[in-house]
């Protein structure tokens, strides 16, 4: 497998963003390995949470949350997605599918032996995280969805969906940094959307980004519909507590928050919240208001 690697100095001085960089390689499923960032803080032996973003943005988007996770005794873990961020990025789009990257954070949740684990995912990092959570259940001691959801193919998509996956497509210019702003109901500045285009230096480290609406599933015989369906009748079942977390103004996911508080046992009785003033990157709107809902539901449910 071909891979793209983001020079160092694209990602000095960001605003907000101070954290060491850390580094573990997994295999790349191709017969190599790549090389996966993630940012790592707090202390070591503490209780992990791990963050996961989506599309097409990187673990910047933690950046507000990490301060907040952190002061609360917490151990923050906030990789970024290959294809993204410090991550390597694979040079072909078809390198890029579901599968792959559900292999790809297991694989760094087993390199970094996380246990005890609070997930927190949003857009993408949700599709992934679920699965996770199904396929290692035993790894996690609670869940709080942000704007995500876990897609079978079974239900169309809609139509904000389609008109992204059209535009990911057809555009030619996929602006990374505009595309986060157009998600987001504040308004950023110049410097806070270079942040988010620094990963990528040219549109050939762009292919992940491009290929990630493709491959939701968006019909019953979806590559992912049938291990998607088996991770619902694991999260079926799953009696742990399990939070939402949604913003009042995501047109990409809104309801989507209904099918997990109905059909996931540990979302009952929970004190599911809507983060008023947040777009699809509510952790760019409102980050130090969704970590607090995060340290509050850890420390009720310990």
């Amino acid at each position: 497998m071909d891979l793209l690697r983001t020079p160092d100095e694209r990602f000095a001085d960001l605003p907000g963003y101070p954290f060491d960089p850390h580094y573990i390689d997994v295999s790349d499923g191709d017969g190599g390995s790549l090389r996966v960032h993630y940012v790592d803080e707090g202390p070591p032996d503490a209780d992990p949470v791990l963050m996961l973003h989506g599309e097409p943005s990187w673990s910047y988007l933690y950046r507000k949350m990490v301060p907040v996770i952190v002061a609360a005794g917490l151990r923050a873990v906030c990789p970024d997605l290959p294809g993204f961020g410090r991550s390597d990025k694979p040079a072909k789009r078809t390198d890029y599918t579901y599968q792959r990257h559900v292999d790809w954070m297991t694989s760094v949740l087993e390199g970094l032996d996380l246990r005890n684990t609070t997930f927190v995912g949003q857009d993408w990092g949700g599709l992934i995280g679920l699965r996770l959570v199904a396929e290692h259940p035993d790894r996690f001691a609670r869940v709080v969805a942000a704007n995500t959801f876990l897609p079978t193919g079974d239900r169309d998509p809609g139509a904000a969906f389609k008109a992204w996956q059209k535009y990911s497509q057809e555009t030619p210019d996929f602006h990374v940094g505009g595309i986060v702003k157009g998600g987001c109901v504040t308004d950023l500045t110049p410097e806070i959307v270079a942040a988010y285009d620094a990963p990528f230096p040219d549109d050939s480290y762009k292919e992940g980004a491009r290929q990630f609406p493709m491959i939701v599933p968006t019909s019953p015989d979806d590559p992912a519909s049938g291990p998607n369906r088996k991770a619902w009748e694991v999260l079926s079942k799953f009696d742990k507590p399990f939070l939402t977390a949604f913003s009042d103004s995501d047109p990409i996911t809104a309801g989507a928050d209904r099918v997990l508080k109905e059909q996931i046992p540990g979302a009952q009785g929970q004190p599911h919240t809507t983060i008023t003033g947040g777009g699809h990157f509510l952790q760019e709107d409102r980050g130090e208001e969704l970590a607090n809902v995060v340290v509050d539901f850890v420390e009720r449910t310990r």
